[in-house]
């Protein structure tokens, strides 16, 4: 049976880092108020340094920070319909750039996988890509749309089926989210303390036949029973509003450290120990959802550097997150230029756990 196998991967980020705006947007809005003063000290916690938007923040000299072109303003935040008009005007152009960055030649391509959760648009973002790339108008496309942060994992998935069905393809897989078109103008804490995480980016990466990169195994769905009101993800007049319990990460918790979930044949591990696996690529939902993985798992302090490493640079970015952390462990060096297994997984609505393994060659 033919291996699959990512031979690269490449990614972008819309211009402006609104990490620190963002919060200064949120202490105005919030006031002189405990809930401003636990904002602070939750952000401060949080793990994150930056993250990107195609969004210019401006201060005014009062402090208060809005949008250049107005697009939030307290008291007018944009319709679904304005945020999905920006999505059609900024995800081609970010998409385009992740694909180029591949280095690839486009006229190669036989497939093409696009996943997204933040936006919709027709032609579907996957034809304007194809234009804008100069890939060949009979690329064969399929869009994975609103699975949320695990969809990279099924991206993959449909890209190792088709390899392994026809070794000549050249499948390219984009994963791209614009997460800070959705932000809700509220001042409820829980509320803004999710939207914090989130920012925006952009993934492509190359998977075929040739034997370079990282060798994709199995995959394997596992829902976590009775969570399913954990994570929600609904379409609402003012753009698409995310239900992000704090119960997530107690339950992933639970979830790593039980026995038949995680040790059985077909459990999270395969029925392998931790340690039998030299690199872990967890998404970084945020750090309450690392410190879960590394706790429920007793992994060591630096199994989830790069994870970490993501969330501090870019914040949570959907599904491109987990290809982000697999592009810095692809390009980290090798140990005795061995090969090395590996465990990843993502976590998303359902509440249900994607993961794949795979052998760094």
């Amino acid at each position: 049976m033919t291996t699959a196998f990512v031979n690269r991967i490449a990614t972008a980020v819309p211009p402006f880092d609104v990490h620190a705006a963002f919060q200064k947007f949120v202490e105005h809005q919030l006031g002189e108020s405990r809930e401003q003063i636990l904002f602070r000290r939750l952000a401060s916690r949080s793990g994150i340094e930056h993250r990107y938007a195609a969004m210019e923040p401006v201060y005014d000299p009062l402090g208060f920070v809005t949008e250049a072109g107005g697009f939030y303003f307290p008291g007018r935040f944009p319709t679904t319909s304005r945020r999905m008009q920006r999505y059609a005007e900024i995800a081609p152009d970010l998409g385009a750039e992740a694909i180029g960055r591949l280095g690839i030649d486009p006229a190669g391509v036989t497939h093409l996988v696009v996943a997204s959760c933040t936006g919709f648009m027709a032609p579907g973002l996957d034809q304007v890509l194809i234009g804008k790339t100069g890939m060949r108008p009979d690329v064969e496309r399929t869009v994975v749309g609103f699975m949320g942060c695990y969809a990279a994992v099924n991206s993959l998935r449909l890209a190792h089926h088709i390899v392994r069905s026809d070794p000549a393809a050249r499948v390219v897989v984009v994963n791209l989210e614009l997460c800070t078109l959705h932000f809700q103008d509220t001042k409820n804490l829980e509320s803004l303390l999710s939207m914090m995480l989130f920012g925006d980016g952009a993934s492509a990466a190359l998977v075929s036949a040739e034997e370079r990169g990282l060798a994709l195994e199995d995959f394997l769905s596992v829902a976590i029973p009775e969570s399913g009101g954990l994570i929600t993800w609904d379409i609402g007049d003012t753009g698409f509003d995310i239900g992000l319990s704090g119960e997530v990460p107690r339950r992933i918790q639970a979830a790593m450290a039980e026995e038949d979930l995680r040790n059985a044949p077909q459990g999270l591990l395969r029925g392998r120990r931790p340690d039998d696996y030299d690199l872990y690529a967890v998404h970084a939902g945020g750090r309450a959802i690392l410190d879960a993985v590394e706790n429920g798992l007793k992994l060591g302090e630096a199994s989830l550097r790069w994870s970490r490493g993501v969330l501090r640079d870019f914040g949570n970015m959907s599904s491109a997150t987990i290809m982000f952390i697999l592009e810095r462990i692809m390009a980290a060096p090798k140990p005795d230029g061995r090969a090395e297994r590996g465990l990843a997984m993502a976590f998303g609505p359902g509440l249900a756990c994607e993961t794949f393994r795979f052998t760094r060659i």
